[in-house]
C-alpha cells in the first residue's frame, strides 16, 4: 500500500470518480447501521421461527448469535481503519486473499442484497394495506406498493446521502420508540399480574437449553439473520466524516445497540406469553402480541413500526450494494459504467438504478411465476450469502494483519483470535445452513430435489463465479492484482494523501 501524492488537476478527475466527502456525521453513520438491520421488520418476520424453535431459550440464542457478529464487526474495525474503501468486504478480501476470493466476497454482498429485496417490497406492500384498514390486501394492490417502495426508495439513494442518512434518522427514530414502548408495557403488565404472563427468568439465557439439535440450528440461522445489516454503515465510508475511525466505532457500536434492543423484546414477548410459548408452531407471533398487549388501536403501532423497518430497510439495503458495484468497477472487476458518479448528487447514479430494476425484476419474477412462500425462502437464502462474505471479512482480517500478530498480546487477540474465531463460526453456519436445506422439507418450497433457500443462495454464488470468469477474459488487470499485507507506514501515508484530496474537493467547492 503506497501513498501517492495528487496535483490540483488530478484532484479534480478523482473528485469526479470519489463519492462526496464529510457527507455524513458519525451518528448519521451509526443510525445506517442500526436501521440497516431493520429490528421491528426482523422481529415480525424472524419471531415466529425463532419462537418456534427456541421457546424460552429465545433470549440466549439471541445473545449466542450476537458472539460471531461482534467478532466479524471487530474484523471490520480493523479493516476499515487501513482501508476505508466503500467495497468493503470487496476490497478487503481483494487485499489479503486475492482479487478472485475478493470477486465473490463482492458478488456474495451483492447477491445477497438483492435475495432479500421481495420480502422487504412484500412486508411493505402488506402493512400498507393493513394501515389502510385493508385486511386481505389483492394480488396487484400488494406488489404495486412493493414496487412503490422499491423505487421511493432507489430515488432517494440516488438523490444523495444526506438525504439517506435524514430518512434513516426519522424512520429509525419512530420503530425504536414503538418497539421499546411495546416492551415497557409488557412486562409492566407481567409484574403488575394485570397480564398471564411470567417473570423473567434466568434459565432464559442459556441457549443450550433449546430441544433440539435442529431446533437450535434453525433458531441460529435465522438469528443471524435479523443481525445482518449493521454493516452498511462501512460501505459509506468514504462519505463520513473522519473515514478511517468513525465507521470502524459504528460497526462495533451497531452490534451493541442490535442485541440490546433485541434482548428487551424478545425477554418482554416470552415473559407476556409465556402461556403460548410451548405450544407455539411457527404462525404470526409479534402482531397478535402486540395487539393483546397495547390494545388493536395503539397495536397499530406496531405495524406502523414494521413497515417504517422495512421502508428503512430496503433504502439501506440498497446503499451498501451500490457502492460494493462502485467499487468492483472503478478497478475493472465490474463494467465501468457501474463507477460512475452523479455529477451533481455525488452518489453511484448508474449503479443505484441498476440496483433497484434489478430488485424490482427479481421480485416481479417471484410474485408472478410463484407464492409467498417462495418469497419467504428469497429471504431466507441471505443466510448462505451472509454467512459466507462475512466469514471471508473474518479471514482477510486474519490474513491481511499477519505480520502483526506476534507484536503483542492485544494484537495477538484482536488480530487474530477474534475474526478467526468469527469466521469459523460463520463458514460452520453456511456449512450447516447448506445441509439443512439439502432437505426439501426444511424450506416452505422444494427445486429440483432441494430447498429453495439453497437453491437460491448456492445458485447465486455460482452465477458470480461465471461472471467472475467472464470478467477475467474482458478485464484480465484486476485479476492480475497481488496479495497485500498490512503496512503501519503505508496507512499513515495513504492517510494523508487523502486528507489533501479532500481538502482541494473543499477547496475546489
Amino acid at each position: 500500500m503506497n501513498g501517492i501524492s495528487i496535483s490540483g488537476s488530478d484532484a479534480a478527475d478523482h473528485h469526479h470518480g470519489r463519492l462526496k466527502p464529510d457527507a455524513i456525521s458519525y451518528l448519521s453513520n451509526l443510525v445506517i447501521g442500526v436501521a440497516s438491520a431493520a429490528p421491528a421488520y426482523s422481529l415480525a418476520a424472524a419471531l415466529p421461527a425463532l419462537v418456534a424453535a427456541a421457546k424460552f431459550g429465545l433470549p440466549g440464542i439471541l445473545i449466542l448469535a450476537f458472539v460471531p457478529m461482534l467478532f466479524i464487526a471487530v474484523a471490520y474495525y480493523h479493516l476499515n481503519r487501513a482501508d476505508p474503501d466503500c467495497g468493503t468486504t470487496f476490497s478487503w478480501v481483494t487485499r489479503a486473499l486475492g482479487p478472485y476470493w475478493g470477486f465473490m466476497g463482492g458478488w456474495a454482498l451483492l447477491a445477497t442484497d438483492i435475495l432479500v429485496m421481495p420480502g422487504l417490497a412484500q412486508i411493505a406492500g402488506q402493512y400498507t394495506c393493513h394501515l389502510a384498514g385493508i385486511e386481505h390486501p389483492g394480488f396487484a394492490a400488494v406488489t404495486s406498493i412493493g414496487v412503490a417502495f422499491i423505487v421511493a426508495m432507489t430515488a432517494i439513494c440516488y438523490l444523495g446521502i444526506e438525504l439517506s442518512a435524514l430518512t434513516q434518522k426519522l424512520l429509525l427514530g419512530a420503530e425504536v420508540c414503538i418497539l421499546v414502548v411495546f416492551a415497557a408495557v409488557a412486562l409492566s403488565k407481567v409484574y403488575s399480574g394485570s397480564a398471564d404472563g411470567t417473570r423473567v427468568a434466568l434459565a432464559w439465557f442459556n441457549p443450550f437449553a433449546v430441544g433440539s439439535r435442529t431446533d437450535f440450528l434453525q433458531a441460529m440461522l435465522v438469528a443471524v439473520f435479523i443481525y445482518w445489516g449493521w454493516d452498511t454503515g462501512a460501505s459509506v465510508n468514504e462519505e463520513t466524516e473522519d473515514p478511517h475511525q468513525a465507521p470502524a466505532r459504528a460497526a462495533v457500536v451497531s452490534t451493541l445497540l442490535l442485541v440490546g434492543l433485541y434482548l428487551i423484546v424478545s425477554v418482554a414477548a416470552v415473559a407476556f406469553a409465556e402461556h403460548g410459548l410451548e405450544s407455539f408452531t411457527g404462525e404470526d407471533f409479534l402482531a397478535p402480541l402486540a395487539t393483546d398487549v397495547l390494545g388493536p388501536v395503539i397495536g397499530t403501532l406496531l405495524v406502523i413500526a414494521v413497515l417504517t423497518s422495512a421502508a428503512a430497510c430496503t433504502q439501506t439495503t440498497i446503499l451498501p450494494g451500490v457502492r460494493t458495484a462502485l467499487s468492483m468497477a472503478r478497478v475493472g472487476a465490474l463494467p465501468k459504467k457501474f463507477a460512475a458518479i452523479h455529477p451533481r448528487y455525488l452518489t453511484p447514479g448508474f449503479a443505484t438504478l441498476a440496483m433497484g430494476a434489478v430488485s424490482i425484476a427479481w421480485y416481479l419474477v417471484l410474485v408472478l411465476i410463484s407464492n409467498d412462500s417462495v418469497l419467504a425462502d428469497s429471504v431466507t437464502a441471505t443466510a448462505l450469502g451472509i454467512a459466507f462474505y462475512y466469514g471471508l471479512t473474518g479471514v482477510a482480517c486474519v490474513v491481511y494483519y499477519r505480520h502483526e500478530h506476534l507484536k503483542g498480546f492485544a494484537n495477538f487477540v484482536f488480530y487474530g483470535v477474534v475474526p478467526a474465531a468469527g469466521a469459523l463460526i460463520m463458514f460452520a453456519l453456511f456449512a450447516a445452513a447448506c445441509v439443512n436445506f439439502a432437505d426439501p422439507s426444511q424450506a416452505k418450497t422444494a427445486l429440483a430435489g432441494f430447498g429453495a433457500p439453497l437453491m437460491f443462495g448456492v445458485g447465486a454464488l455460482a452465477i458470480g463465479a461465471v461472471l467472475m470468469l467472464w470478467m477475467r477474459v474482458v478485464s484480465p488487470a484486476f485479476f492480475r492484482r497481488r496479495r497485500e499485507v498490512f503496512d503501519p507506514a503505508g496507512v499513515t501515508v495513504l492517510y494523508r494523501s487523502v486528507t489533501v484530496v479532500v481538502e482541494e474537493i473543499r477547496s475546489a467547492d
